[in-house]
């Protein structure tokens, strides 16, 4: 069985040597024929009378500075689908961290909303291939997810109260190719952006794989349009010079001419691949700055590396007499790329005030 991205449907006709798993509040473990059978839960009071198999266990409660384990599976196998929704105070204070084949240090660690496409802790729909999220909070992400050995996903709740999580996990239990490279995920900010200086996306990075995406958050300062500028992949040793350079923001999130259509106005899309779907607009009072959120998916076209990579993004803006304006700003980016283990430990997380969404 060919082993891909899976947003097809050419394979669904195939018989292929594949059990089917799931895990969610009503089946911790994933295990066949015992899902529905908690007799407590945080649907226990809502089904008294009705007894088990009757919703008892929909979701879990997060305590205040605790990490919950989501799902704990033997392999070999691959997670397909990830759904899971919470309160949206929660996106940016609930940490996502997964773990490959008994590793220590996790090879994704992503804010929860960062991970779905939205980090400004306000839904905004997301209609993509390997992303969707949906009314009124359904985050959905179908980024294949190979595994070995072993395969844990966990949540830390980083916020000041105790916090509900719905969430199911489907995986397939079954033979992984030797050439499966581990999914993996960072998240970065700046806040504020020093001045004269370039946000790095991504560093850090060794071995061999493929980027395949990118989400940005941001939230200008400065009057005037804010995206001319360039994001940069440095790939296999290089210097001071990049192998890949866009041409501007709006450019590389598939976008032109400041995504002004009509005059005067943004224009915000969601596609397969790429998008600008999220404009959070001022309000005259406490909110005064624009808040934007855009995609790129290298699904179709992934940046390939055999030793390591780097990727940059500029923050840049006009001034007078037709001069670029290095920008400041608050502007926070998650990476999405598969590697082959072992991984070099990420950049470790800042703190709560540090991931706050102000």
């Amino acid at each position: 069985m060919e082993f891909g991205f899976g947003g097809g449907l050419d394979g669904l006709f195939r018989l292929a040597d594949e059990k089917t798993r799931s895990i969610s509040a009503e089946n911790f473990t994933g295990e066949k024929g015992r899902a529905g059978m908690a007799d407590g839960g945080t649907g226990a009071q809502a089904a008294r009378g009705l007894g088990r198999g009757w919703k008892v266990s929909p979701s879990i409660l997060v305590q205040a500075g605790a990490t919950a384990a989501l799902a704990e599976i033997e392999g070999p196998g691959v997670i397909r689908h990830i759904w899971l929704t919470c309160d949206p105070r929660s996106w940016r204070s609930f940490i996502l961290r997964f773990y490959w084949d008994g590793e220590k240090t996790p090879s994704a660690e992503v804010p929860l909303g960062d991970f779905f496409c939205n980090g400004w802790c306000e839904r905004s729909n997301v209609s993509s291939l390997p992303v969707a999220v949906n009314p009124a909070g359904g985050m959905n992400s179908y980024w294949p997810m190979p595994f070995g050995r072993s395969a844990r996903i966990t949540v830390e709740n980083r916020g000041p109260q105790p916090e509900v999580l719905y969430y199911q996990i489907t995986y397939a239990l079954t033979a992984v190719p030797a050439d499966a490279a581990r999914f993996h995920a960072a998240w970065r900010r700046d806040n504020p952006l020093p001045y004269g200086s370039v946000h790095t996306v991504l560093d850090g990075v060794s071995g061999r794989g493929q980027y395949v995406g990118t989400y940005l958050a941001y939230q200008p300062t400065n009057s005037g349009w804010w995206g001319e500028g360039e994001i940069k992949f440095y790939l296999d040793g290089d210097g001071e010079f990049p192998t890949i350079c866009g041409t501007g923001t709006e450019d590389y999130f598939g976008g032109a001419w400041d995504w002004e259509q009509p005059k005067g106005q943004y224009c915000t899309y969601s596609t397969p691949f790429l998008g600008m779907h999220q404009l959070v607009p001022p309000d005259g009072l406490y909110r005064s700055q624009q808040r934007f959120g855009m995609y790129r998916w290298h699904v179709p076209d992934p940046i390939r590396f055999d030793k390591d990579i780097r990727v940059t993004i500029q923050c840049l803006g006009w001034r007078s007499q037709g001069r670029y304006l290095p920008l400041t700003g608050d502007i926070a980016t998650t990476a999405f790329w598969y590697q082959a283990e072992p991984h070099a430990p990420g950049r470790p997380l800042p703190g709560p005030d540090e991931l706050e969404v102000i």
